[in-house]
């Protein structure tokens, strides 16, 4: 490792797993990115790329210096010194944890482990996932953690479309299968991050990312439960939060929205509260922040109905709605868990027409939960003028949108990002929700 003459594997080449494998190279070390999808291995390989803040020419270069092949070809691990895991981690319909991709991922590699080599799970989950989940499906080959294979927990701190913080530059918390896989695992991560944070144990690590995004979750509810508060009070919650912001200690700022959208935040609290059953111990806290957060999208909903029916005595049956920003949050083409399928949803049920304008996703994708939102495609920024809508609903503040131009053009704008902040004096068409 201290050479960078190991060759690291990175399986899921995903919004975790490509920036990790992008800064490995970075780091110097020859990387194979794995992934099952056989056409985000063709463009890989043909220096393109299909996440919006990774730039081709960023895989181009890496290609082209040789450090960087992707491959769908899993007996091709038996090369690497080090294995690195990104793979999904989500629920089910039923809100319990899904390991299928990562288990999956454990068989898959067995068979081709060697002696000596490093193996880190870095998808979010519960604690216990890595000993008692993974660590059999790999010992299934014949190798054992600790002996003939070292095994360790990093989780993953990125932040899709973050400026300020890269992977490179946010410490990595290590815990690994006995004092040997924790060091080797920091020895790795020692040359890629600014600082690793090695723990106690395995379990410590894997409940580090749960609490990181449990404290988000909490807090994202809170702010969201003061906004209807404070709404039904005539107060702008955006300018309380401002107001606050600007103590130097004992507060920091998260902000409401239509809902909690992303990978992590609406997902990880329930992968500590499905464990906490087992222990019989309640989680109150994470149960509510869900429920506040859930409620949101029909919240937002209601809002706009409030809005169309007071002030064009129009229903929402029948009206013509624009929602505006698809991903879960600004300036990425990140879809998961956005909070804009269930308000799509929500809004159709009631009799609305909706279309959605995103320049960052273009055409929805398929997903588990909402299959039969998949294939629609973003209406083009001109058509917006021309279309004949009701009313914008922003979900999505993308930085490259024309605020005054959708406030100049629609009759309403519903806001639940504060985007149309430098707008509202004198507009009366917009609505903060």
């Amino acid at each position: 490792m201290l050479e960078r003459r190991a060759k690291v594997g990175v399986i899921g080449l995903g919004y975790v797993g490509l920036p990790l494998a992008r800064s490995i190279c970075h780091a110097g070390f020859t990387t194979l990115g794995l992934d099952i999808d056989a056409d985000k291995v063709v463009q890989l390989n043909e220096g393109r790329s299909y996440i919006r803040h990774i730039p081709a020419e960023d895989i181009g270069a890496l290609v082209a210096s040789g450090r960087f092949r992707a491959t769908s070809d899993f007996a091709e691990v038996s090369e690497l010194d080090a294995i690195l895991i990104c793979v999904p981690t989500p629920l089910t319909r039923h809100r319990e944890p899904d390991l299928s991709f990562v288990l999956g991922i454990g068989r898959s590699i067995a068979p081709h482990l060697k002696a000596g080599q490093l193996v880190v799970l870095e998808s979010t989950t519960y604690p216990g996932t890595t000993i008692q989940e993974l660590r059999p499906e790999l010992e299934a080959g014949g190798l054992k953690s600790g002996i003939d294979f070292f095994l360790a927990y990093s989780p993953e701190r990125e932040d899709p479309g973050n400026p300020v913080h890269s992977g490179t530059t946010v410490p990595k918390v290590v815990g690994g299968d006995g004092v040997e896989a924790t060091a080797l695992a920091c020895a790795l991560y020692d040359r890629v991050a600014v600082r690793t944070v090695p723990v106690s144990s395995v379990d410590t690590a894997e409940a580090v990312k749960l609490t990181e995004n449990v404290f988000r979750a909490v807090n994202i509810a809170l702010v969201n439960e003061l906004k209807v508060i404070y709404s039904r009070m005539g107060i702008d919650i955006w300018e309380v939060i401002e107001a606050a912001s600007t103590k130097p200690f004992g507060y920091m700022p998260f902000y409401p929205g239509p809902g909690l959208g992303g990978h992590c935040i609406p997902i990880d609290p329930f992968y500590l509260t499905w464990k906490a059953r087992e222990f019989e111990v309640p989680t109150r806290f994470i149960e509510l922040a869900g429920e506040i957060n859930a409620a949101m999208p029909s919240y937002v909903v209601e809002r706009l109905a409030l809005a169309l029916n007071d002030r064009f005595a129009k229903s929402l049956k029948g009206s013509r709605i624009l929602l505006l920003g698809f991903a879960y949050k600004k300036n990425v083409g990140d879809e998961r868990e956005s909070p804009a399928f269930k308000l799509v949803e929500l809004l159709e049920a009631r009799g609305a027409q909706v279309d959605y304008h995103d320049p960052h996703v273009p055409c929805v994708p398929v997903t588990r939960e909402h299959a039969h939102l998949a294939g629609r495609t973003s209406v083009a920024w001109d058509e917006i003028f021309a279309g004949g809508y009701d009313a914008a609903l922003i979900c999505t503040d993308h930085d490259e949108v024309d605020y005054a131009a959708l406030v100049e053009a629609l009759p309403l704008v519903v806001d639940t990002r504060n985007a149309t902040r430098d707008l509202n004096g004198g507009r009366d068409n917009i609505v903060m929700a």
